[in-house]
């Protein structure tokens, strides 16, 4: 199956998907909170790695999977293991500096490969258009 940029996903981004996601909120939540003056630091939560688990889950179809076993013995035990770490780790105090210093990356990340996928898209597009136009 592609992913929605019309390619498939490799196994090592899909393994980065919460860890990126997870990180992004963060940072961007501790932005946030040195912008309107709010005091203290961030707190993980089990609704933000549920989010990155349900963001996992919705990208796992998409993974070009080097064997049949991992669909199975890879892919939910992993997404199995991110629900339980935000369980675990539910309402753990992040500096706002490490938030920030972890997620801000996290979000320049996300927004370059958006970005490079939106031109590769659309240089796909162009080619399709000028080979339909050529017959």
């Amino acid at each position: 199956m592609l992913s929605s940029f019309g390619r498939p996903l490799a196994l090592t981004t899909w393994l980065a998907v919460p860890f990126v996601f997870a990180g992004a909120v963060l940072g961007l939540s501790a932005l946030a909170g040195l912008v309107l003056g709010l005091p203290g630091d961030v707190a993980l939560s089990s609704a933000l790695l549920g989010a990155a688990t349900a963001v996992t889950a919705a990208a796992s179809g998409t993974v070009v999977w080097t064997a049949r076993w991992q669909r199975v013995w890879l892919r939910w035990p992993f997404l199995v293991a991110v629900l339980g770490a935000g369980i675990a780790l539910d309402g753990v105090e992040v500096p706002v500096w490490a938030a920030l210093g972890l997620g801000l990356p996290a979000v320049v990340l996300l927004v370059i490969e958006v970005y490079l996928e939106r031109r590769r898209t659309a240089a796909l597009l162009a080619d399709r258009r000028a080979n339909a136009q050529d017959r």
